[in-house]
């Protein structure tokens, strides 16, 4: 034990990872969240100790990788048919439809649209990087309007499919479905699952009746609600948002589209199968934290 430190008994050591893992409110503190300074005062305060060290504190947190300052949003899943449904979607990720393994022609499409696309004139052009300089962005800019793109994803064969197009509706939809399903070997494939959210343009039995019906050998999977995070597409979008279009700088909708299907082709010249790890062992182990209930046998199915 180093010089000058103070022993504290274990008792206080659980009581302040406890005390962590609760919201501030419940405790009669007006903030949202603690901090180790914050800790640090309600311990004093309320006369559990005489003093501490937020060091301390935070090396005791440390131990159990509590981080109470952290937050991270979400969204609860209340499709009462979450697990079944997001069941089969990791089955085809995982190359299975039904209990048995897709043949060589089918294939698994993840599509989703990136909607309203800002495009965006910065006042004062973006300036490059330089000696010990950031690249400049201008905050200020002038609204050129908006779009939306398009977008699908081969799972296995990590091909990419996309176009821009003003909004994202029916109209400009199930052409570019149909643009897809054009293309070998998609129109020759013995099957095409479309793995899709629950978007106004692909939602519900109209819309499996509506695109099935154009190409028999199209079946459209929806997705729970609130589960796009379960679409592998949107790995895709937060590569493009990331890499091409931050910071954004446009001086018209034919530059914006220029740079989004440019990126369309240079990442699919290096282009390979997400590696998706996430399984139904895994989606039951999620749902039964949330829950704390017994939860339908599909998901283990």
């Amino acid at each position: 034990m180093g010089a000058g430190r103070t022993l504290f008994p274990p008792e206080l050591v659980v009581q302040v990872k406890s005390l962590a893992c609760q919201l501030p409110s419940e405790l009669g503190v007006p903030l949202s969240r603690f901090s180790q300074r914050e800790l640090q005062r309600y311990l004093v305060e309320r006369g559990l100790v005489a003093t501490i060290s937020h060091r301390t504190i935070w090396r005791w947190l440390s131990e159990d990788a509590l981080r109470p300052w952290n937050r991270r949003s979400w969204v609860f899943p209340r499709d009462p048919e979450f697990a079944a449904k997001a069941g089969r979607v990791l089955d085809l990720y995982a190359g299975e439809w039904e209990g048995k393994p897709l043949g060589p022609r089918e294939f698994v499409v993840s599509a989703d649209e990136k909607t309203q696309l800002q495009i965006r004139r910065r006042i004062h052009p973006v300036e490059p990087p330089g000696p010990g300089r950031a690249m400049r962005v201008e905050h200020e800019y002038k609204r050129l309007g908006t779009c939306a793109y398009l977008a699908a994803w081969d799972v296995h064969e990590a091909c990419l499919f996309g176009r821009i197009v003003d909004a994202a509706r029916i109209d400009t939809f199930d052409p570019f479905v149909a643009e897809v399903m054009a293309t070998e070997p998609y129109r020759s494939a013995e099957r095409v699952f479309w793995v899709v959210d629950n978007g106004t343009i692909h939602r519900g039995q109209r819309s499996i009746d509506r695109l099935e019906g154009r190409w028999p050998n199209l079946r459209l999977i929806h997705l729970p609600v609130h589960a796009s995070w379960l679409n592998q597409i949107e790995i895709y979008f937060s590569i493009l948002t990331r890499k091409a279009l931050t910071p954004d700088h446009f001086g018209s909708h034919h530059e914006l589209e220029g740079r989004v299907l440019g990126f369309q082709t240079h990442y699919q010249q290096v282009a390979q199968p997400f590696e998706w790890k996430f399984t139904r062992a895994d989606l039951l182990r999620v749902l039964v934290h949330l829950n704390d209930t017994e939860l339908p046998t599909a998901v283990a199915a």
